[in-house]
């Protein structure tokens, strides 16, 4: 069995209706919708909230940095999101906070932002989320291109299922083998891109066709 057979993808920083319609029709696993005013790729620049909420697809994922409780619950009532990824500081209180105002079907992502060195203390966060992602540190929260090293994830159990992300490309695919526990989905953002938010859909399927 292939190293990557079975494994989910997610395309985050999404901006543009029409690539996201083709993507749904390759049956993309889960589409990332950046809700952080500082992002180059900030969905709500080129989208309103009627439309993405208009998007039929159970994988809508609204990335969050540091943002109130309040806007979170309103942004994914607004444009029925499926998950929330909490990609900022925020800690348990928080997460029990979010979760007394959104939906009980709403999943939650946390996200760990990986550099050089790096302290996992999942603990009480194991009952509060529904899965992990592990991304490259920066200050600007993500979308570097540029990979942690997944050696790091083979020193620790990770009791969660988790998503791999940083600069994940057909080049660094292979590595994947070396991962003791698979990632559940890749999610790939900035190097399938001809600029900020606008996708190279070819790419995108040939990555794809190299998961099955």
């Amino acid at each position: 069995m292939k190293p990557t057979e079975n494994l989910k993808l997610k395309v985050c920083g999404l901006t543009q209706l029409a690539q996201i319609q083709e993507l749904i029709s390759l049956n993309t696993d889960f589409l990332g919708f950046i809700f952080y005013e500082k992002s180059p790729r900030f969905v709500l620049n080129h989208l309103s909230l009627e439309e993405i909420s208009e998007i039929n697809h159970q994988g809508k994922v609204g990335v969050f940095v540091n943002e109130s409780i309040e806007k979170i619950a309103k942004i994914t009532e607004k444009t029925n999101l499926n998950f929330i990824q909490l990609h900022g500081d925020e800690d348990e209180n928080f997460i029990i906070e979010l979760k007394k105002s959104v939906k009980k079907e709403v999943k939650l992502i946390k996200v760990f932002r990986v550099g050089e060195t790096f302290n996992f203390k999942f603990s009480i966060l194991n009952s509060l989320v529904d899965y992990f992602l592990f991304d490259t540190d920066s200050k600007a929260f993500g979308g570097t291109g540029k990979s942690f090293d997944w050696q790091i994830l083979n020193e620790i159990e990770i009791p969660k299922p988790y998503f791999l992300s940083g600069g994940i490309s057909p080049e660094n695919l292979e590595n994947i083998k070396i991962l003791n526990q698979k990632p559940l989905v890749l999610d790939i953002n900035s190097k399938f891109e001809t600029e900020p938010g606008s996708k190279d859909l070819e790419k995108i399927k040939t990555f794809k066709s190299l998961l099955k």
